[in-house]
């Protein structure tokens, strides 16, 4: 998920409920056997085919494809524009093709660029290697080189209290600089891309910038830049660049070994995958959707989660002829800056996009340190900052708030709190964007829970996935950690979250309110409009 999202906060009746314990929410399951062959015509029969026996199976099968397809890293890969994605595609397309959908595979070109290997930042004076993830992290850009490292002008050490560091802002900061020689440059002031524009100016043959120093900029950081650059890039921590800095003495200076390899293809194929239901008013669709890529590894949480959730969900509608036609859409590229959902509604025709009626999310549903979130386009909250989301059309708060309300009236009837979050960052931002009603439901990634969640949900504070301690951010948004394996999910969650899920897609099958209300659909975003990236989840600082 690449998720930002405003504050309303709704408590359901009942105590919170740890965040591992298990849910009366399994109580209600059918019979694996009755549900492959009946008609799940009620939300409440729906529900109770859904069950962690099938939905933890397609989990096992996104971890197998992930773990048969490495990425170029030589880690286990689900990512946009890989072998592993495109396997995961076919095995979607594959079951629902068993289930007798409509599937077609979309594809689209995108920008497609990895790390090939690991990444070397080597001090060749001391005999040390610098970890990666943990002293520094790369930008995207290869190089490789060994030299000196020289400080630029103007490094502020000790810090400040507050941010002053002006260092690399302007070439006379480079004054004297050695060609050749590795630039070691303090955060601060001016853009990332201006210091490295600098240094390069100046004939450094790489670049490693440091974190401030002053409070809330001392821990290791990623940043970008301006995409030209030709040197690599380096982003460490206040400790790390220290440490350089105090090796460093006019004529006697840290010889460091940056070494750099990128796969960049401009061109790079992706698809999203597209089901259809055979019955249903194909003039009042449901878009039932969940983005299938991952970002650094096999995505098992993020969201190899909602990917199951709705494939087996319409396996247990496939006997069932709904009012409303089902669409059921994995989307590629969310990492990535929602680029298959951006490119499918914005090259709809307009006549197209205005039978879509409404949209659910699923984006990352089995967090073991969880929250129970649903989506709101009106009340909302960021899940990161716990501040408002990107402010949608008036006319889709009241609509969303049906098929949102079904989420909410789900979770009420199992116990279990909620908050509500806006789809900043998921693809329902680009459905709602469009001027479609849209909600969904999320269970937390990263870092932070925070004592609100916990009096609400039970669990701890600090990173939601429990698999990576402390509050320096779980598996999912940080790079280098490869550790969103199936592992990282709880299976207890999955499921009743999974059931919180088809409890608003049952409902919204059949619903008249909106479906026949909504007499236009969408339609804001014209055929052929440029695929944007829209609203990352965690996005990099470029100062």
């Amino acid at each position: 998920m690449a998720l930002a999202t405003v504050a309303t906060l709704t408590v359901a009746v009942g105590l919170p409920i740890s965040a591992s314990s298990a849910s009366a929410a399994t109580s209600n399951d059918a019979n694996p056997t009755a549900c492959a062959h009946r008609v799940n015509n009620t939300p409440e029969k729906l529900v109770a085919c859904v069950t962690k026996g099938d939905l933890w199976a397609h989990m096992v099968k996104f971890q197998q494809i992930a773990d048969a397809n490495p990425g170029p890293d030589g880690h286990p890969s689900r990512n946009s524009g890989e072998p592993g994605y495109k396997a995961s595609a076919d095995y979607v397309a594959r079951v629902m093709r068993a289930a007798g959908y409509r599937v077609t595979l979309q594809e689209y070109k995108f920008h497609y660029f990895s790390f090939v290997g690991t990444p070397v930042m080597r001090d060749e004076s001391t005999g040390h290697s610098f970890g990666l993830g943990t002293d520094f992290n790369p930008a995207h850009v290869a190089g490789s080189t060994t030299a000196k490292v020289q400080p630029a002008g103007g490094i502020v050490v000790p810090a400040t209290p507050a941010p002053s560091s002006a260092s690399g802002c302007q070439a006379s900061d480079f004054a004297g600089f050695v060609p050749g020689n590795i630039a070691l440059i303090q955060r601060g002031t001016c853009t990332f891309a201006q210091k490295v524009a600098n240094a390069e100016a100046a004939g450094a043959s790489a670049a490693i910038i440091f974190n401030e120093g002053n409070p809330g900029r001392t821990s290791l950081f990623n940043g970008s830049l301006a995409g030209t650059e030709q040197i690599p890039v380096l982003f460490t921590s206040y400790a790390v660049g220290t440490q350089l800095l105090a090796q460093y003495v006019p004529g006697s200076a840290p010889v460091l070994t940056v070494d750099v390899k990128l796969i960049d293809d401009p061109n790079r194929s992706d698809w999203n995958v597209i089901a259809d239901s055979r019955g249903g008013d194909p003039n009042n669709i449901l878009v039932i959707d969940a983005h299938l890529d991952a970002i650094y590894g096999a995505g098992m949480l993020d969201n190899a989660s909602g990917s199951a959730a709705i494939l087996d969900i319409a396996q247990q509608l496939k006997n069932t002829n709904t009012r409303n036609k089902l669409r059921f859409i994995w989307f590629g590229g969310e990492e990535l800056g929602l680029l298959g959902s951006n490119y499918y509604v914005s090259n709809l025709a307009a006549s197209e996009l205005a039978k879509i009626k409404f949209d659910l999310d699923a984006d990352v549903l089995g967090t073991p340190n969880y929250v129970a979130g649903v989506l709101d386009p009106k009340d909302g909250v960021n899940l990161f900052g716990r501040t408002p989301g990107t402010p949608m059309s008036p006319s889709i708060w009241a609509p969303s708030a049906i098929g949102r309300d079904y989420g909410i009236d789900y979770l009420n009837s199992i116990g279990k709190n909620h908050i509500l979050f806006s789809a900043d960052g998921t693809d329902a931002f680009v459905f709602q964007q469009a001027g479609i009603p849209a909600s969904g439901v999320l269970t937390g990634q990263d870092c932070c829970k925070l004592a609100s969640d916990v009096a609400l949900f039970g669990g701890y504070q600090g990173n939601f996935e429990g698999t990576v301690p402390g509050d320096d951010g779980g598996c999912v948004d940080n790079p280098f950690r490869w550790c969103d394996n199936i592992g990282n999910n709880d299976p207890a969650v999955l499921t009743w979250m999974s059931k919180t899920f088809a409890n608003m897609v049952g409902h919204m099958a059949y619903d008249t309110k909106v479906f026949d209300s909504t007499k236009s659909g969408g339609g804001h975003l014209k055929k052929n409009s440029t695929p944007r990236a829209v609203s990352p989840r965690k996005a990099l600082v470029n100062s």
